[in-house]
């Protein structure tokens, strides 16, 4: 595997921290994989990732706020050897625009659960619960 796309719905919070905790595991590792995000969705195309994101990243070393928002394309299913999923529902989104490269993040280590979208938690607890999700299964994907 050379290549990997991390995929959720603005690519504003979780697939920019999965993202950037591959890059590291990457970098520490001294792998030779390229690691990208996006979302299946176009409304933050441009942005960088939301304000929490940068945070909770920046707590574990992991400088993301240079990203920025993009949408995938069909021509990313070609680029990448593989395409990860952050929950079911971009999951399915990826399947119906025909991705055939495609694995869910949640089954590397959290039996299928799917990473929730962080703004459904009080606070910034949330954050830290997604990045340790997050963590722990880009730790597992990239072992196998």
């Amino acid at each position: 595997m050379r290549s990997i796309l991390f995929v959720c719905l603005g690519n504003i919070c979780r697939s920019p921290i999965a993202e950037g905790v591959a890059r590291k595991i990457i970098e520490e590792g001294s792998y030779n994989i390229s690691v990208d995000s996006a979302g299946t969705g176009h409304w933050h195309i441009g942005e960088a990732p939301c304000k929490h994101s940068v945070t909770v990243a920046r707590n574990h070393d992991i400088d993301i706020s240079y990203l920025r928002a993009r949408q995938i394309k069909k021509d990313d299913f070609r680029a990448f050897d593989l395409i990860v999923a952050l929950d079911q529902s971009n999951y399915h989104d990826l399947q119906t625009l025909g991705c055939q490269n495609l694995v869910k993040l949640g089954d590397y280590g959290h039996g299928g659960a799917d990473v929730p979208d962080p703004y459904f938690f009080d606070g910034f607890e949330g954050f830290e619960h997604v990045y340790t999700m997050i963590e722990s299964c880009v730790k597992e994907l990239l072992k196998r």
